[in-house]
């Protein structure tokens, strides 16, 4: 009898095991899934949702179409505006941007030295293949020629 009991013993020792497994191999493949989803979350988050968007208007320094393996367009703005603490009355804000449009590339590339409003959004992350900057101007709102600032004759 008592090999009886030890055969029982093993064979219900058994499914304990492959049952054990089982539920290991579910726990894993859940944590997997799980983080996967974060990953995805985080990168959706980071490198895709817009965290703002606005106008930023100034005199276009310049727009070129660079880099290595991904070309971009990448722009300078010039903004004019009021120093404080500092000497001198007039101070010069730059706003560095890329474009992901071609066609408002372009239009850009023919504004330099001009008066312009442009439409952005800013990322949280940088992608190569977008551009070199947070700031990704998708529209253009106005371009005007600058003033002189002499008075007319």
């Amino acid at each position: 009898m008592a090999t009886t009991d030890i055969d029982f013993s093993i064979q219900e020792n058994k499914p304990q095991n492959t049952n054990l497994k089982s539920k290991m191999k579910k726990w894993m493949r859940n944590i997997i899934i799980i983080a996967i989803v974060i990953a995805a979350g985080f990168f959706y988050f980071k490198f895709f949702f817009v965290f703002a968007d606005g106008v930023k208007a100034g005199q276009l320094n310049y727009v070129v179409y660079k880099g290595y393996i991904f070309k971009t367009y990448e722009g300078k703005l010039i903004q004019a505006g009021y120093k404080s603490g500092k000497s001198g009355p007039i101070q010069s804000n730059e706003f560095e941007f890329s474009v992901a449009d071609e066609k408002v590339a372009e239009k850009l590339m023919l504004a330099g030295g001009k008066d312009v409003e442009l439409h952005y959004k800013q990322y949280l992350g940088i992608i190569p293949w977008r551009g070199y900057s947070k700031y990704v101007v998708d529209s253009i709102i106005a371009i005007n020629k600058p003033e002189s600032g002499f008075p007319a004759e």
